[in-house]
């Protein structure tokens, strides 16, 4: 378990990749591979592939309640078993974390791919946190295939069950968490800022708009995986604050919109100080 003020990190899954790095990546270059293996040593696996740890975000909220974000690989039948390491151990990282189902307020799904959503259900094939919202946005269900098996395992039963609740835009999930679209590597994609009071830095975690450190070396690579490239680029440069060229500026993070005093999580990074980065265990997906 890794927290960082309000905002802990949890491990569901650890696995390779079921592409090379590089073929995932296409158009990175040399400068950009070298720049990600400083930044994320343990992502690189034997013979070039991808090493991902897959986790889950938890908030505290008052009242001993919390909200989630992303719900992991899943247990066993879950859609993610296509390619991911199932089953996921998210419930006894939530226990370890004196998390229980119950407490779950909400759970912030990033996006709709089976490495974000496996644990909207058990292996009973019911909502797992019984008295959650689910949260996503409306344009993230329109654009999934109701052939996806996500569909029949995430949105059908928690659309029956009343605790799925889509949103629009940017959205205020409470006085300290706020929903923003960052769409294109799926068209609802969102993240999550954290607002930590003053004298903290905020947290933003950003599910897959960042998915790789050779993205952080270089916003413009694109990942083979993305829906619409042009858009998660745009999605990646706003977030970091490096416009239109992708280099982030030397200094501080810029205080521009929401994004204050802010670490970025990138699946399990934190910007620090001067954009230096701290790494704490890559989680990504697709």
């Amino acid at each position: 378990m890794d927290r960082h003020g309000r905002v802990v990190a949890l491990l569901d899954a650890t696995g390779i990749f079921f592409e090379p790095a590089r073929t995932a990546f296409p158009g990175a270059g040399g400068a950009a591979w070298e720049r990600a293996g400083q930044l994320d040593p343990g992502a690189t696996g034997p013979d070039g592939t991808w090493a991902l740890d897959f986790r889950c975000f938890a908030i505290a909220r008052p009242g001993g309640r919390w909200v989630l974000v992303d719900a992991g690989v899943g247990p066993a039948q879950s859609p993610a078993a296509a390619w991911a390491p199932v089953p996921g151990r998210l419930p006894d990282a939530l226990t370890a974390a004196g998390i229980a189902p119950a407490d779950v307020e909400a759970v912030v799904l990033t996006h709709l791919h089976e490495d974000h959503a496996g644990w909207s259900s058990g292996a009973d094939g019911q909502p797992f946190f019984p008295a959650a919202r689910y949260v996503v946005q409306r344009a993230e269900v329109a654009g999934l295939d109701r052939a996806d098996p996500v569909w029949h395992w995430t949105v059908a039963p928690l659309r029956a069950s009343g605790q799925l609740h889509e949103v629009d835009g940017t959205h205020r999930l409470a006085p300290d968490i706020t929903l923003l679209p960052t769409p294109g590597h799926t068209p609802g994609h969102q993240s999550v800022l954290v607002d930590q009071g003053a004298g903290a830095r905020d947290v933003v975690v950003t599910g897959d708009v960042l998915v790789h450190a050779v993205q952080l070396g270089d916003p413009a690579v694109p990942y083979s995986h993305e829906r619409d490239r042009e858009s998660a680029r745009a999605s990646r440069e706003d977030l970091l604050g490096g416009g239109p060229t992708g280099r982030a500026p030397p200094g501080p993070p810029p205080r521009t919109g929401l994004l204050r005093r802010w670490r970025v999580r990138c699946a399990g990074w934190w910007w620090r100080g001067r954009w230096r980065l701290g790494r704490r265990g890559f989680r990504a997906g697709c």
